[in-house]
């Protein structure tokens, strides 16, 4: 009988021992996740999400963006006051030769900041990133390589480094998430503009989340200011056919709902922020159609960047036959009605305290014509013409546009 209870004891004690090998050595291979190679990389593996990632709901991504925030340890330079810019395309900024031209200007003149495309009108992001929220999309490509030793190098000769964002012009995201997009009213199929570009619906706090996303793993990568661009309805196409889902709410109101949104998530970062406008919201008071009304955007930017090329304004705009040839009059001119309408604001006493204490004229920042369109043709005096109707508006910053990145005629053009 000992002898039995002995083997029963023995019998215990060694299927114990062997449960706990099991669980020690077989276990965790059996419950341990297996890993993409792109997930083991930070890279969200696509192949596998499920046919719509998004919420239907719409705050799925407002939640996940505050705990996808990368945080910065990046090096980051003040405004520079006055701000001289010019812009760089992704495709030049990722291409040394063509890059390093553009930094030669700015060593032999006096522009200290570059503006880069981080999202252009592809809506495709020019480097990778290991942020969860943005690769869920699928839109970042591997561009431009080693974009935090390009800010580095920039940060080292001084240059105030701005990275640019398309926003809702994004044929891109619309064609693979369709249920971001405006759609038609007609059939329900994706709306697209004269050139047959999609735009991603303005009022989709998706969209929100997926911006702000971008902006923040940019100010960690080392960016000063985040310029958001395309931040608006579209402008031409087939408009009668463009569905609004929120039908109780202006275009405007829907836009400034955007734009308190992104001043709300980045305020706690650090970064400045600035919001491209249509030129001709210094001198009209409605929104234009497409949504942007200048009063609705000083409120929630540290600067207001308004594209008044004069080849943009109408034949006779304020008596011009030909507005373009009129460069520093115009620019005078539109610039001066922003000043005045940005001052009014400040000073108005029906308008909230944290409103007054941050708009006033020195958050406008011109966008300049670069380039020829129409006639004149664009030299070095119509630049420095449009430099002078800036100046003479009572403002001290703008920033050059030339979507081609030559800048032929900028060198003569900054020589005092």
């Amino acid at each position: 009988m000992k002898k039995i209870f002995t083997k029963h004891v023995q019998l215990v004690v060694f299927s114990i021992v062997a449960l706990l090998l099991l669980g020690f050595f077989v276990l965790p291979q059996v419950t341990a996740k297996t890993y993409t190679a792109d997930e083991a990389s930070g890279q969200i593996d696509t192949s596998v999400a499920t046919a719509d990632p998004l919420d239907p709901s719409g705050t799925a991504l407002l939640a996940d963006t505050s705990t996808a925030t990368a945080v910065s340890t990046a090096t980051h330079l003040p405004t520079p006051e006055p701000l001289y810019g010019i812009y760089m395309t992704s495709w030049v900024a990722s291409t040394p030769s063509l890059r390093n031209n553009l930094i030669k200007l700015v060593d032999e003149t006096s522009i200290n900041a570059i503006v880069i495309d981080i999202k252009d009108y592809s809506g495709k992001i020019a480097y990778l990133t290991d942020d969860p929220t943005i690769n869920m999309y699928g839109a970042a490509e591997s561009r431009i390589k080693g974009i935090e030793e390009i800010i580095a190098d920039l940060h080292a000769k001084g240059v105030y480094v701005i990275g640019r964002v398309t926003v809702f012009q994004d044929p891109y995201l619309a064609k693979k998430f369709p249920d971001l997009a405006i759609k038609r009213v007609s059939d329900g199929g994706l709306w697209a503009d004269k050139n047959g570009l999609h735009y991603l619906y303005p009022g989709n706090p998706d969209v929100w989340a997926y911006t702000a996303a971008i902006a923040k793993d940019a100010y960690a990568k080392g960016f000063d200011e985040i310029n958001f661009d395309y931040v608006r309805f579209p402008s031409d196409g087939n408009i009668k056919d463009m569905a609004i889902p929120d039908s109780t709410l202006s275009k405007s109101e829907i836009v400034e709902e955007f734009f308190a949104y992104l001043d709300t998530e980045l305020k706690d970062t650090g970064m400045k922020t600035s919001a491209d406008l249509f030129g001709m919201t210094t001198t009209n008071t409605d929104d234009l159609g497409i949504g942007q009304v200048l009063e609705k955007a000083l409120p929630y930017f540290d600067y207001v960047c308004p594209m008044v090329y004069p080849s943009h304004y109408p034949p006779n705009f304020n008596g011009w036959a030909n507005p373009n040839a009129n460069p520093h009059d115009l620019i005078e001119y539109v610039m001066s009605a922003a000043v005045v309408r940005a001052e009014a604001m400040k000073n108005d006493p029906a308008q909230p305290e944290s409103v007054r204490s941050r708009v006033n004229k020195d958050q406008l920042r011109p966008w300049l014509q670069n380039f020829s369109l129409g006639t004149p043709p664009y030299t070095s005096a119509e630049i420095r013409a449009q430099l002078d109707g800036t100046y003479d508006a009572g403002l001290t910053s703008w920033l050059l546009w030339d979507a081609a990145n030559k800048y032929n005629y900028t060198r003569g053009a900054l020589v005092e």
